[in-house]
């Protein structure tokens, strides 16, 4: 019972999206309450500028090649975690969970792969039943995949909140995007089935330096052990 909740919590940051860092100041102006659909927000009834700036989420996704950087995780509960991330598209991903928790989400852009190397575990599920589907497919156009929640373009930033339409993929997706000095992603926000938030933050991005192809190869959690050890 122990293993299957700490398991659930890692999935749970996954059933997200990507990643990023935005400052309290930005948190605190879009508190993490999960919504329910508002009237008139709906991919079909966007006024012109909101519908611009899902458009440009949407480019955003589809020209991010790769990225890799530091993530902060905060749970529900308030507990933090931290680690690095890496991103390649198309689908690929991988979270390194550090601060003692030795755990491992990785992406080959087909499976995702939660690798707990303490119990030496290593759960996996179809990317395409999780919401990056949504984000990291070769033609990212949430207006036509999503169900759109909330759209807002407002003075630096740009605030866009979406969900499956398929609902073998519950869960919603909070994004959060600085538009200074060009649209980026800083931050977040998953909301499971139950309603429980998780928020990612993201820092320290680097979208130019090579990320090698293998990283998103997953392996047996007793590998990844003993090729971590000094």
């Amino acid at each position: 019972m122990k293993h299957f909740a700490r398991v659930a919590s890692y999935a749970a940051v996954v059933a997200p999206l990507l990643l990023a860092g935005m400052p309290t100041s930005v948190s605190a102006q879009a508190p993490t309450t999960a919504m329910a659909p508002a009237p008139g927000t709906g991919a079909g009834t966007l006024d012109e500028k909101q519908s611009a700036a899902l458009k440009d989420v949407s480019r955003y996704f589809n020209d991010l090649k790769q990225l890799k950087g530091s993530f902060n995780q905060t749970n529900a509960d308030g507990k933090k975690l931290r680690g690095k991330f890496f991103i390649k598209q198309p689908g690929r991903f991988r979270f390194d969970y550090g601060s003692g928790s030795k755990m491992i989400i990785v992406s080959d852009g087909k499976n995702l792969s939660v690798q707990d190397l303490d119990l030496k575990t290593d759960s996996s599920w179809e990317l395409d039943r999780t919401p990056f589907r949504m984000l990291l497919r070769k033609d990212v156009d949430l207006g036509r995949d999503a169900a759109v929640l909330e759209v807002q373009d407002v003075d630096d930033l740009i605030i866009v909140s979406v969900q499956d339409k398929s609902p073998e993929t519950p869960g919603r997706i909070k994004l959060f995007l600085g538009k200074k000095p060009a649209l980026e992603l800083k931050e977040w926000v998953t909301t499971d089935a139950q309603g429980i938030d998780t928020r990612i933050e993201i820092t320290d991005l680097n979208r130019t330096e090579e990320i090698a192809s293998d990283l998103f190869t997953p392996q047996s959690p007793t590998m990844q052990k003993i090729q971590q050890s000094p």
